[in-house]
């Protein structure tokens, strides 16, 4: 069942440097949320601390709240893992394991899970390829290496590898700027149709994908550098990109800056 996030005045620190600033919105269930705003004003770590990632990095830290469905992910008896099954992620480059096969890569958080019955994984991975639209280009090979995929096909691999653990949300960070235009045009599509089970959330820096894909769109900015970057304003897509409140977000969407 999708979840529904809301964040509650939120701030990204890393060490003593905020990196982003004062988040307060909602993300709603079974939709699309895209994050858009120039390079380094936080979209990608403000998405990073909705899955916990950015605690990869010792020095990452937040105040705030991050609420699923009114549960604070960042209680200090919630294991930030188990956040990270609930909420799978999607990087900028495809990264599949180089050395496993197509179905190891799929089921490969299967068996960090426990499954181990053959049976049981056979089903799971050819129901999350065929989620990514990719288990017809590969059911006759899937003993062969992730990594020998189009760079298309991988990112479609890495989508199925997220959704094989059945997480609730989907992030995903800017999913398409190493693919070709057939490519992302294959994985907004299934953006589209991922979207009735899961909450998406995505960063882009392509204001037509923005436009395309999503229900709701939020417009981050940055004072200059060194300052925070702080989300300047979040409404539907279609008002955001026909008659945005702010002044800062008209001059973005319109390529006046960034």
């Amino acid at each position: 069942m999708a979840k529904r996030i809301d964040v509650k005045d939120l701030n990204v620190y890393y060490g003593d440097f905020r990196a982003v600033e004062g988040v307060t919105m909602g993300i709603d269930a079974r939709s699309v949320t895209a994050f858009i705003g120039p390079s380094g004003c936080g979209k990608s770590t403000f998405l990073r601390t909705l899955n916990r990632m950015h605690e990869v990095l010792p020095i990452g830290r937040v105040d705030g709240e991050v609420l699923l469905d009114g549960a604070d992910l960042y209680d200090k008896n919630v294991d930030p893992v188990a956040v990270r099954r609930t909420i799978g992620m999607v990087f900028q480059r495809p990264n599949p394991f180089p050395t496993m096969s197509i179905f190891d890569n799929v089921a490969a958080g299967l068996r960090l899970n426990g499954m181990k019955k053959k049976s049981e994984l056979q089903d799971v991975v050819e129901r999350a390829l065929q989620g990514a639209n990719l288990w017809k280009e590969v059911k006759d090979r899937l003993d062969k290496p992730g990594a020998g995929l189009s760079g298309g096909q991988q990112q479609r691999l890495c989508i199925a590898r997220a959704i094989a653990v059945r997480p609730q949300v989907l992030l995903m960070d800017e999913p398409c700027s190493a693919l070709d235009p057939i490519s992302t045009l294959a994985i907004e599509d299934l953006i589209s149709e991922l979207k009735n089970d899961y909450t998406i959330v995505i960063v882009t820096h392509n204001m037509q994908q923005a436009a395309r894909v999503s229900d709701r769109t939020a417009f981050f900015n940055i004072a200059g550098t060194g300052a925070p970057g702080k989300l300047i304003e979040v409404d539907q897509t279609a008002t955001m990109f026909s008659s945005p409140r702010e002044q800062a977000t008209e001059d973005y969407i319109s390529g006046r800056f960034g």
